[in-house]
């Protein structure tokens, strides 16, 4: 291969979690129950909003496509690895590893824009009730949504054209279980430069720019809920955003822990190891905590249920 010279590139190397082969089967079954997990829980929160026409409100709407991004999320990166497991190689095509890293930029960043819109929606519920239907009407959910997509496509578009530009040596070996953006970007012989900048600015404006429209909401939630007389009264306004600061707190901590990690140690490895809690570890978990958490889920749940069980 001749260094510089993107067109004899075919194929990066995936080191993965471990080489060591015993380690091989105990991860494909840990991976293997998380993605099953995964899949099932959110396709059931997805289901349970859908039939039951007492969830079809903008908080029930928005967690509905939340769970659609978690199962996309964690499809562009487990099934891969389990692939390469099973077949015991760690090659993955280069058009392979630009679509992967697109489509898990795209559902990182929707992820993001979603909890942000969640916490918009609890915002008007609880600050201003009177005129929820009126702000949080279908036209201007579908709009919300619509611009979350758009980013988040326009953003990832954005890296995976710069990523064509670049040209790569020899040493193609990715020391994670899939294609990370970062990864990649380290490999190339060309320039980087341009990559790197506009990298750290889009993580930074859509790290900053998100989490500051979070804490603003909440700074006002939790303000509205203090001047409730009743203590019944604040527990249920609590109650409506408990299950969804749980979920921002496991997204944004496991993310920001992967990041200073990696920005703390120079240990690739590590690094991917990490990086399992908020690619896998956290889609996993969001169904049980929405479920666990929230009685009009668990209702929507059990009628899902029964309905499949009559139609049997």
């Amino acid at each position: 291969m001749v260094p510089g010279n993107q067109t004899h590139i075919s194929e990066f190397i995936l080191l993965g979690l471990s080489e060591e082969a015993g380690m091989q089967p105990i991860l494909f079954v840990l991976f293997l129950s998380m993605y099953l997990v995964t899949f099932t829980g959110n396709l059931l929160i997805i289901l349970a909003i859908i039939t039951d026409s007492h969830l079809h409100t903008p908080m029930y709407f928005f967690l509905s496509n939340l769970s659609f991004s978690d199962i996309c999320f964690t499809s562009t990166t487990v099934p891969k690895m389990l692939l390469n497991i099973q077949m015991q190689k760690k090659h993955i095509i280069y058009e392979e590893c630009i679509t992967q890293m697109y489509f898990f930029m795209v559902f990182g960043v929707l992820d993001n824009f979603l909890l942000t819109v969640m916490a918009y929606d609890r915002f008007v519920a609880i600050c201003h009730p009177l005129h929820y239907r009126i702000i949080m009407n279908p036209r201007f959910c579908g709009l919300m949504l619509l611009t979350s997509w758009l980013l988040s496509v326009l953003d990832s578009l954005i890296h995976g054209l710069m990523i064509l530009q670049l040209s790569f040596c020899t040493k193609l070996e990715i020391t994670h279980f899939f294609c990370e953006l970062n990864q990649v970007v380290k490999l190339a012989c060309s320039d980087t430069f341009l990559n790197d900048l506009v990298m750290y600015f889009s993580t930074g404006l859509l790290g900053v720019i998100p989490l500051t429209g979070i804490f603003l909401s909440y700074t006002k939630i939790v303000s509205s809920i203090l001047r409730i007389s009743s203590a019944e009264g604040k527990s249920k306004a609590f109650s409506t955003c408990g299950s969804h600061l749980s979920v921002i707190s496991l997204f944004y901590g496991t993310a920001l822990g992967v990041y200073l990690s990696s920005a703390a140690s120079p240990n690739s490895r590590a690094s991917a190891i990490a990086s399992v809690m908020y690619t896998v570890v956290t889609p996993m978990l969001n169904p049980f905590i929405y479920s666990l958490r929230n009685k009009d889920i668990k209702q929507g749940l059990r009628k899902l249920f029964s309905v499949r069980t009559f139609s049997i």
